[in-house]
C-alpha cells in the first residue's frame, strides 16, 4: 500500500499545487511498533517547492498540503513531515 500512497500522493499534490518540485518518501518503516502504524497508515516525508506557496506562512501551507491529500489523510497516512517553500526561497 505505501508505494501506491506515495503515488496517490503525488498525483493529488501536482494536481493542486503544480510544484516545481516534489519528492516523498515513505519513513514507514522508521516508525514500526508506534501505534498509528498499527492501525495501517504510513508515515511520509514530503519536501515540496510550488509558486502557490509564495506570501503563505507554514500553517497555511501545510493546510494546502492536507486539502490536497484529502482522504488519504484519515486512513493510508497517518504522519506527514512536510518541507514546504515557495519557488526561490532556500
Amino acid at each position: 500500500m505505501s508505494g501506491e500512497t506515495v503515488n496517490l500522493l503525488q498525483q493529488r499534490l501536482t494536481a493542486a499545487l503544480q510544484p516545481a518540485a516534489l519528492a516523498i518518501r515513505d519513513d514507514s518503516h522508521l516508525h514500526a511498533g508506534h501505534v498509528g502504524a498499527r492501525s495501517g497508515g504510513g508515515h511520509y516525508h514530503i519536501d515540496i517547492v510550488a509558486a502557490a506557496f509564495a506570501g503563505k506562512n507554514t500553517v497555511a501551507r501545510h493546510r494546502m498540503i492536507y486539502d490536497a491529500a484529502g482522504e488519504l489523510m484519515r486512513g493510508p497516512v497517518h504522519a506527514l513531515s512536510i518541507n514546504a517553500k515557495a519557488v526561490g526561497e532556500v
